[in-house]
């Protein structure tokens, strides 16, 4: 290799341990631990040389395999009748023969053999025995390998776990893979050609496009014999790998792992960030929903308010007709002669009966038109509680809890939602939220029937309480104003100021009564819709986490693929 194309490839692989730098970080924040360790695994890999990857069932013939492709003439893999391979073992370079105990299931074998200077070689458990085994395989070398090397053996190459370890490897990682049939010599040649045409189908109904399938004999390669098969095997990886390419194809293997890791994350990001986006339509749902029947319900208030209103100024008008006409020269003379010879009052008891009709008036009417109104207004408010449950039931759920990277995400937003219907459940049944006392003072006799039944339930009570609050005292002014001047009020002035201040009291009181009530009303029903708003606290808070966090994984999912199209 020359010297500009190997500081092509340094620059290309300083590139891309940047790269795998953020994909490991990326890995680690989304808190998936596979992901994280095949990332760090995969950095430690790149400056490492091309790596084979033997995998396949017990007494295939890997070891003996093994053994044959080094060509050392020892036997570096054991070969024996029983399993020997019970742990995990990667044959790399050294400049001395030694071996290095990583841990129970892994160790180091280091061979100074001149084909381990280009590839390193890493011989696995049988696929149909140690099977805790596979996902340490499958976490620690797969992911970072640069060709599967199956070995089958040649008599039988449709064993099952060896397939279903294919599958499991291939419909995640895409390596490249080569298929290997061992012991060719213990099989009529064209029994072997079977085999080998029904691996190349079996492969390709699995998505390998144009299969790589060499029959060989371990056996027959070690005792020298031309037959062995080894020299096609040999060709093709001198051909595509050790002819100078290694390099290079393990640079791109690299990349291609890291952005299988990329992807997969990238698409898991996609489906959190569309249940972002409907989670949050949803919530926007839900408060344009309670705007709206909010809206509704005030306006039903005005509606009430001015029936009121129209039911106060049909009573005090006639009132005032009956007093102007009492007051005047011609009323107040008939009364006085009428009092004299007969049984009609005279004028300060006459003006003491008006002022208590009025009263009395005033109280059943407006009772009466506010029973009748709060039917609907009380309808109009459950209506909100009735649209958040609807709502509730239907919120999409697009990221589920099977997901394979955000399946936390997905049941903490499970959690959150199914802890707000019950919120909201227990929310609509307790009456104190349906209460608010400073509309209702002095009016202890609401809490036995507070206390008969839920929240919604008191709502029907509390609105109907309406109907028996004081009228507000318009005649106490009035009596007030005439006891003051009724020594004196024989004079027209005098009468007229009676009739005028009788009139303006009508009036403050016509206001105040107008002004309270919608005052009351409107502030109770935006009470109300803030203590339904209040349920989705814990909610909104989901939201807000969610949105912020998404954003900061995407950009670093983008600066990660920015970095991998960089290097090739």
């Amino acid at each position: 290799m020359n010297s500009l194309l190997d500081k092509e490839i340094a620059e290309k692989r300083e590139r891309l341990a940047e790269g795998v730098d953020k994909l490991s970080e990326l890995t680690e924040r989304i808190g998936n631990a596979e992901l994280h360790r095949t990332a760090r695994d995969l950095k430690d890999q790149i400056f490492e040389p091309f790596l084979f990857v033997i995998v396949g069932e017990v007494k295939a013939g890997k070891s003996s395999f093994i053994n044959a492709l080094l060509g050392t003439g020892e036997e570096v893999a054991k070969v024996a009748p029983q399993p020997m391979t019970d742990t995990i073992q990667q044959i790399l370079y050294g400049p001395a023969k030694q071996e290095i105990i990583v841990n129970e299931h892994y160790k180091k074998i280091e061979l100074p053999v001149d084909i381990l200077q280009e590839v390193s070689i890493v011989d696995t458990p049988g696929t149909n025995t140690i099977v805790a085994h596979h996902q340490e395989i499958t976490e620690r070398f797969v992911p970072a390998s640069d060709l599967i090397v199956f070995v089958f053996e040649a008599k039988n190459p449709y064993r099952q776990s060896a397939w279903e370890f294919f599958d499991y490897i291939h419909a995640d990682w895409r390596k490249k893979v080569i298929f290997v049939l061992q012991q060719k010599d213990l099989m009529d040649a064209n029994d072997l050609l079977v085999n080998v045409r029904g691996v190349r189908d079996h492969a390709i109904s699995k998505g390998v496009t144009e299969p790589k399938v060499f029959a060989v004999s371990a056996k027959q390669e070690i005792a020298g014999k031309a037959e062995s098969g080894f020299d096609d095997l040999d060709g093709y990886i001198k051909a595509e790998i050790t002819g100078g390419q290694a390099p290079m194809l393990k640079l791109g293997n690299s990349v291609e792992t890291a952005r299988n890791i990329n992807q997969r994350i990238g698409t898991g990001l996609d489906l959190r960030r569309k249940q972002w986006v409907a989670d949050r339509a949803f919530r926007e749902e839900i408060s344009e929903g309670l705007n709206l029947q909010e809206a509704q319900s005030k306006r039903q208030v005005d509606l009430l308010v001015e029936n009121i209103l129209l039911t106060y100024d049909r009573i005090t008008r006639a009132k005032q007709r009956e007093l102007r006409s009492g007051l005047s020269t011609f009323g107040l003379l008939r009364r006085s002669l009428a009092s004299t010879f007969g049984s009609t009052p005279k004028a300060k008891v006459w003006l003491q009966n008006l002022a208590d009709e009025l009263d009395t008036e005033l109280k059943q009417e407006l009772k009466n038109r506010l029973n009748e109104g709060v039917v609907d207004l009380a309808e109009a408010i459950q209506q909100m509680a009735k649209i958040i449950d609807l709502k509730l039931r239907a919120s999409p759920t697009i990221l589920r809890e099977d997901n394979e990277l955000f399946s936390q995400i997905a049941s903490r937003r499970e959690t959150v939602l199914r802890e707000l219907m019950d919120q909201f459940q227990r929310f609509v049944q307790r009456n104190e939220n349906f209460a608010r006392a400073e509309l209702f003072d002095g009016r202890e006799d609401l809490t036995p029937n507070l206390a008969a039944g839920s929240g919604m339930a008191a709502l029907g009570v509390i609105l109907f309480a309406f109907g028996s609050l004081p009228v507000f005292d318009i005649t106490g002014g009035v009596l007030t104003a005439i006891g003051v001047i009724f020594a004196g009020f024989g004079t027209r002035g005098k009468r007229r100021k009676i009739v005028k201040d009788f009139e303006l009291e009508i009036e403050d009181g016509r206001n105040k009564l107008g002004q309270e009530l919608d005052e009351k009303l409107k502030s109770y029903i935006t009470e109300l819709r803030a203590g339904i708003e209040g349920n989705f606290d814990t909610f909104d808070q989901l939201l807000e986490r969610e949105d912020i966090q998404i954003k900061e994984l995407e950009e670093l999912h983008d600066d990660v693929n920015k970095i991998l199209n960089s290097v090739v």
